[in-house]
């Protein structure tokens, strides 16, 4: 209970007024009028109105005290006015309804009769009384609490001085649906800019994705495109499509608008729109304007009648298959080739980033496909097998070879493995004289002399080797770095650099005793290199492997092909631990060749210096080594003897580094590798760069060729003098998710398409191998290239993870060169004087809703969905189909049933109503009695039905009389499970029948949802931007819905249309207009008044801490370096109070809200 006051209590009397310009009444004795309003019966229903007068004529400086049926009227204001002219009152407080509503109300009356209008102070004892308060007698004595608090408050006021502000004439309108067109097309036509903002690629909004409107029946496109030229074509709006505020500053008639413009990966001044590009591109994708129940391709346009008529072309974070690759191969580009049967493009495609597409595409570790999406539905694709079916395909001799600029500079390159090799190709397309070096008498390193023909025919070897020397590139043989030819040496020839890419040649040693000087012992690197050269090799009659890797594999695989011998390996880890290749470890079992696990060598057994056999010893694993694998550990006791003629060790490779101290300077790792740059290979001189075996340390093909490729672009940029410190991967950054060039940390954001949830179950593609007894016999390729059916289909499997795949053939077809795929989005600022908010809404996702089986049965529609079946420009060219199993659609339906508020009027999602939709449900029966005729039975399920609208409860008549079946009820349930035969094969409506107050069953062919209109998702940030508060329904709050329904909290910013609540497009486009014409009463004013109830900060007793000016969320507060002290941007400044709440010293305060004020205020109710 709150305690009685005592007459003519004032706490406050005795303190000592402060000093200054601002206080120049405080030598006056304070004059206060108080008025009460009656505010009719609101608030004299609860509080004794004459009681509060009464008590208020007793205390201090109180000069007036009068009561008032609506003080707000005429009358009520000029009896303020009179009392402050006649009585000469310096104050005045009015006790009502909230500040919010009629404080500027008071003020400005306050202001007419000559006091400063910051001299009043408002009492709510509406809001805070009478309308939450019960007791007579306690609402009085809470109303005297309140308005004591705000007589003492109004005491401490100060004069302050509101200041103005010109007007920039500018709008900028956020949203471009009807609303936004609207609000555009009434400021253009003023002759005042206008800033249209849409965040889709195409203005329009729902309205366009209806097919006709209620009750008039117009065509939505007709309304709606002719508004759409107009904005398009006015030449006083200018159109930012594809485009999202991000920040807006400033005060009303002074606003900076920040705009992100997505990139369109076209540009817009160049694009006539032919569609050309659409015709070539590969991808297909769902398109959201049909609600995904028809397919668009990735570069294309939401309708044909779209403005601005630019494509877009859609693009998600780049596929994790690209990601991985370690040369950046576009493997989604060159498989969605494949699928369109294009296969000179694909192998292009590929050429672009890997001279070797046939070597890849058959010993290439594929780690793309272990990224691969589509596992998740079935199995990844096959992507290594589409990249041989395309290199197989491509006729070699045929390539394409460039017209090279030759330039003067000449590169070296040292060794003619695939690192060597692309890098040689890729500076040669650059212009440069390249001349390659290779130590063996043929070029290809490790491919050529450590892969065996039945994994990389020799043929395939040469024929791309050759097509990369083709371009002019010069093969010196036979010719050893160190030995035949030094650095000096090449400095002296004119070389203005020098790439090293000596592959790992040499193997290994096991450290026994006798395996250097036994007869039989022989490394797997010389020994693959003698198979693969054509040397004679006796391998006798039982072969031991000792090592698990893809060398040991091939060497056993070997041995197995030189003639009729047993071959085992010998692994001291298990199967799991091997680091072989799966498909070559199956490989080998199939081709009986025996693996010994957990199984170490400790001896080689000799008779008369030749190999007998090798005792083994049985192995456990024990702790993890600094591999991250469990170390092998010997059971004693467990040693056991082999007999063999032949052992062959492959426990790894190294590179041969000899040379290395002929060149003094180079530094060389603790790894015995070279030390490079990591983005650009340079090495510790300056014009000599490493990649390969002797940087990485024995790695795979793809590794090296991504080597060699970045080799090339640090010599090029060495040579042009360009700095460079990332590296370049060749992946577009244009992306919507700026991944920059970290792809783990791409992966982890997965920004991909969705993959759909009807993508069929399909089985892999399997290739063809050549019987196990059968291919042990010759060297013959073991894997046949995928059949031209078989590579189309697997490609057809391809999820399009990135959307558009960059394959490029867009670029080829556009003449008027619009296609920009680097093109990057950018922030442009905006200067306006108002802001209007038209950003419409979004319609309930009906999935969650179980009982209505949306997403379960084919046949049930959203409205939106339906709009766009009935449509002329939808998926079925407007006519009312029903989808198959298979989600084609097939023949129009026999009946249907309609069913109203779902998701409206329901405490479980919003329990308000969504205004529109029993008048789009009734245009629904009469299109679908229209469209696939009148004997279609159309059932239509309501609650109430609400025909507000001028024309409406007529076209509710029309409908009755057309035959609609009426059922007032909500739908409870969708099932397909009949209860009789008559329901066999349908869709049963359950609902309870209100009126005959029974349940009825009916079966349907289909049924249409009618779901909720609800605020956007994104309406809490766009919020936030504006500074617009939200309801809790989610849509933005009016400042008042009677008095300001337009205006918000945030002076200068108005709504119009669904994102304030549910409304029609009549009145939508009635708010517009009403939205357009504040802001251009406010143009047409050219001056506002800014309020001074800002912040401050005293000079004298700031500290200079800046705590202030981190948490500012105007970045109003700015650090004087030269006084040490924060001052506060008054142009910038919304006097949120945000500082004054944690400065540590008390400097930071802000106007009208002091502390004397504030503690007088509290001090008055207690």
């Amino acid at each position: 209970m709150f305690k009685k006051l005592a007459p003519g209590s004032n706490k406050f009397a005795s303190e000592k007024p402060e000093f200054g310009k601002t206080a120049l009444l405080r030598f006056q004795p304070c004059r206060i009028g108080f008025y009460i309003c009656h505010c009719g019966l609101n608030i004299a229903s609860k509080v004794n109105v004459e009681a509060v007068r009464e008590y208020v004529e007793t205390l201090e400086g109180i000069i007036v005290s009068r009561d008032y049926k609506f003080m707000c009227s005429e009358p009520g204001q000029a009896m303020i006015e009179k009392d402050i002219r006649e009585l000469g009152l310096n104050r005045v407080v009015v006790a009502s309804c909230s500040p919010r509503l009629h404080g500027k109300t008071f003020m400005e009356a306050c202001r007419r009769a000559g006091l400063n209008p910051y001299y009043f102070q408002m009492s709510s004892v509406r809001e805070q009384v009478s309308w939450v308060t019960e007791d007579e007698l306690l609402a009085t004595q809470k109303a005297m609490h309140l308005v004591t608090a705000a007589i003492q408050r109004v005491k401490f006021h100060d004069h302050l001085e509101t200041k103005t502000s010109g007007v920039n004439p500018n709008v900028v309108i956020v949203g471009g649906g009807i609303a936004g067109m609207q609000a555009a097309i009434d400021v253009g036509n003023s002759g005042h800019k206008a800033y249209l903002i849409e965040k889709d690629t195409t203005i329009g909004g729902h309205m366009l994705q209806f097919d006709k409107t209620f009750p008039t029946l117009d065509c939505a496109a007709c309304i709606g495109t002719p508004k759409m030229v107009e904005v398009g074509q006015n030449p006083n709006i200018e159109l930012l499509s594809f485009s999202e505020v991000t920040n807006v500053s400033g005060f009303i008639g002074n606003f900076t608008v920040d705009v992100r413009q997505k990139s369109r990966y076209i540009n817009q001044n160049l694009c006539t729109g032919c569609g050309e590009c659409a015709k070539v591109c590969p991808v297909f994708i769902p398109n959201p304007w049909d609600m995904g129940m028809a397919q668009r391709k990735a570069i294309g346009r939401a309708f044909p009648q779209a403005i601005p008529i630019t494509y877009n072309i859609e693009k998600k974070q780049t596929a994790p298959c690209r990601l991985t690759c370690p040369a950046g191969i576009n493997v989604q580009g060159y498989i969605q080739l494949v699928k369109q049967k294009k296969y000179d493009q694909a192998f292009r495609l590929i050429m672009e980033k890997a001279p070797f597409p046939g070597v890849l595409g058959r010993v290439c570790p594929h780690p793309c496909e272990a990224e691969c999406r589509r596992k998740f539905v079935d199995a990844p694709i096959a992507i290594k097998e589409l990249k041989r079916f395309v290199a197989d395909r491509a006729s070699l001799e045929d390539t394409y070879i460039p017209e090279i600029l030759d330039r003067e500079e000449k590169i070296a390159v040292i060794g003619a493995g695939p690192a060597g090799l692309t890098a040689a190709y890729f500076l040669r397309l650059k212009g440069y004289r390249v001349t390659v070096f290779e130590k063996l008498p043929v070029p290809g390193g490790m491919l050529k002399t450590g892969i065996p023909d039945y994994r990389l025919p020799s043929d395939v070897l040469d024929g791309e080797i050759n097509t990369i020397l083709a371009h002019g590139i010069n093969l010196v043989t036979d010719t050893a770095f160190g030995k035949d030819i030094t650095f000096e040496s090449l400095e002296k020839e004119g070389f203005d650099a020098l790439f090293l890419s000596s592959g790992a040649h040499e193997s290994l040693t096991l450290g026994l005793e006798g395996e250097a000087s036994a007869k039989g012992v022989m490394d797997a690197i010389s020994f693959l290199r003698d198979v693969n050269l054509g040397c004679k090799t006796d391998c006798g009659k039982k072969v031991m492997i000792v090592g698990g890797g893809n060398v040991a594999i091939d060497a056993a695989r070997c041995a197995k092909r030189t003639g009729n011998c047993e071959v085992t390996i010998i692994y001291r880890r298990t199967r799991q631990e091997m680091p072989a290749y799966e498909e070559e470890i199956t490989g080998a079992l199939e081709e009986n060749i025996e693996i010994l696990t957990l199984t170490t060598p400790a001896k080689i057994i000799t008779r008369d210096g030749r190999v007998a056999g090798i005792e083994c010893i049985k192995n456990k694993l024990g702790e993890k080594d600094d591999s991250g694998r469990q170390r092998p550990v010997n059971i004693l006791g467990s040693e056991f003897v082999i007999e063999c003629d032949t052992i062959i060790p492959a426990i790894g490779q190294k590179t041969d580094l000899s040379w290395a101290n002929s060149m003094p300077g180079l530094e060389i790792t603790s790894y015995n590798r070279i030390k490079t740059h990591p983005d650009t290979l340079q090495t510790s001189l300056e014009n000599v760069f490493a990649g390969g075996d002797m940087v990485t340390g024995p790695a795979t093909v793809i590794e090296a060729i991504a080597q060699g490729r970045k080799a090339a672009t640090g010599i090029d940029n060495y040579i042009n003098n360009i700095q460079t410190h990332k590296d370049d991967n060749d992946i577009y950054n244009g992306k919507e998710t700026d991944h920059g060039n970290d792809a783990n940390q791409a992966v982890k954001l997965e920004n991909y398409s969705e993959i759909p949830s009807n993508t069929m179950v399909e089985e892999r593609a399997c290739v063809h191998s050549i019987d196990p007894e059968q291919r042990v016999l010759s060297y013959e390729e073991v894997e046949a290239t995928l059949t031209e059916e078989q590579a189309v289909k697997e490609a057809q499997r391809c999820l399009n993870c990135a959307t558009c795949c960059e394959c490029m053939e867009c670029m080829s077809v556009c003449e008027a060169k619009a296609i920009d795929h680097f093109m990057k989005e950018k922030t442009v600022q905006l200067q306006a004087g108002s802001i209007i908010l038209a950003t419409g809404y979004d319609t309930l996702e009906p999935t969650p809703m179980k009982q209505f089986g949306y997403g379960r049965f084919a046949n049930v529609f959203s409205a939106l969905e339906f709009e766009r079946l009935s449509n002329a420009t939808g998926p079925t060219g407007g006519k009312i189909l029903m989808r198959d199993k298979n989600n084609e659609f097939v023949k129009p339906p026999e009946s249907v049933a309609i069913v109203h508020c779902i998701g409206s009027r329901d405490v479980n999602f919003h329990e308000y109503c969504s205004r529109v939709c029993c008048m789009y449900a009734l245009k629904y029966t009469h299109l679908i009695k229209e469209k696939v005729g009148h004997d279609t039975k159309v059932y239509d399920f309501y609650i109430d039905m609400r025909c507000f609208g001028e024309g409406y409860e007529e076209f509710y008549k029309r409908c009755q009389e057309e035959g609609t079946i009426f059922i007032r009820g909500k739908v409870a349930q969708i099932t397909d499970k009949p209860d009789k035969s008559s329901e066999q094969g349908k869709l049963i409506a359950i609902a309870e029948d209100t009126l005959l107050g029974e349940l009825v069953r009916v079966p349907v062919d289909m049924i249409i949802l009618c779901t909720a209109i609800q605020a956007r998702q994104d309406a809490g940030d766009v919020g936030r931007v504006f500074g617009v508060n939200q309801g809790a329904d989610g849509f933005f709050l009016e400042e008042h819905p009677k008095l300001a329904p337009l205006n918000t909290a945030t002076e200068g910013v108005f709504l119009c249309g669904c994102c304030q609540k549910p409304m029609d497009i009549p009145d939508t486009v009635s708010q517009a207009s009403g939205a357009a014409a504040k802001a251009l009463s406010l143009a047409a004013k050219g001056r506002v008044d800014i309020a001074p109830t800002i912040s401050f900060i005293d000079p004298d007793v700031c500290v200079g801490c800046k705590t202030c000016i981190s948490l500012c969320p105007y970045s109003a507060i700015e650090f004087d370096d030269r006084r040490l002290v924060s001052v506060v941007n008054e142009a910038v400044c919304k006097g949120c109070g945000s500082c004054s709440g944690v400065c540590p010293s008390g400097a930071a305060q802000s106007r009208h809200f002091t502390k004397k004020q504030i503690f007088a205020e509290i001090s008055g109710i207690f």
